[in-house]
């Protein structure tokens, strides 16, 4: 298990599930899926079941992996963890026992702060009174059409102590978004041989909104074949601003 992360925005991942489906039209280029089929061929025992056949896109089955809860207790240094960076903690497939359990350890270890992103914004909004929500988590949905702009709805009925949106890989423009109780926007562009190209005034218009509402911004990157192809200047200028309530 790696605890070190080259995705921008966080230092560590940690996979208490791996495995996912297609829900929208940022899965169809996916990066875990590509991923979990290399992981495979190389032998690695958390990437060993295929997809289901009878999925409507791709995928690789959702596997719970218990002994992976016990991770985080033996980070000595704090650090920011993305949870599930190769699976969605609100996959329909994992019990609620066992998001109960993943909370449980972020709870237990309040010296990291976790980053919790999911597409099933519906599930995260009727399981959330069930679930414990510790101080150190951040959560949040992936938009990236318009027609994900209800995700927006669903999070803002969640009692994290931060809430934010991944606009990545963003495929169209989103007029209308409503940052009311959101802390916190990332954006970026799809990379990969498959990769959409990204208009620069869908992120300008993302990024305006972001300072109108006194939100952070966070733009990762263009995209292109390789993720830093294109680089992560927006108008000349890097944007890694961070939820001010945890700034450091």
């Amino acid at each position: 298990m790696s605890d070190r992360s080259a995705i921008e925005w966080t230092e560590a991942t940690w996979n208490p599930t791996t495995g996912c489906d297609r829900v929208s039209s940022g899965c169809d280029n996916c990066y875990a899926l590509t991923l979990a089929k290399r992981l495979k061929a190389m032998g690695a025992a958390k990437y060993q079941n295929d997809g289901d056949p009878r999925t409507s896109g791709p995928g690789f089955d959702v596997t719970l992996h218990p002994d992976a809860l016990d991770v985080p207790y033996g980070w000595r240094s704090p650090r920011t963890v993305f949870v599930n960076s190769m699976s969605d903690l609100f996959h329909a497939r994992v019990p609620l026992d066992f998001v109960r359990q993943v909370f449980q350890v972020m709870a237990d270890t309040p010296q990291h702060t976790y980053q919790v992103l999911t597409k099933r914004a519906r599930r995260l909004r009727q399981v959330a009174p069930k679930l414990d929500w510790p101080e150190n988590l951040w959560m949040g949905v992936s938009v990236e059409t318009e027609k994900e702009l209800v995700r927006v709805d669903d999070l803002r009925e969640v009692p994290a102590a931060v809430r934010f949106l991944s606009c990545e890989p963003l495929l169209g423009p989103l007029p209308g978004l409503n940052l009311d109780d959101i802390h916190w926007v990332i954006a970026g562009g799809e990379s990969g041989p498959g990769h959409r190209p990204l208009d620069p005034s869908w992120v300008t218009q993302i990024r305006d909104t972001c300072q109108g509402a006194g939100v952070a911004f966070f733009f990762k990157q263009w995209g292109g074949r390789t993720p830093k192809a294109g680089g992560r200047l927006l108008e000349g200028q890097t944007w890694d601003q961070m939820p001010l309530s945890v700034a450091v």
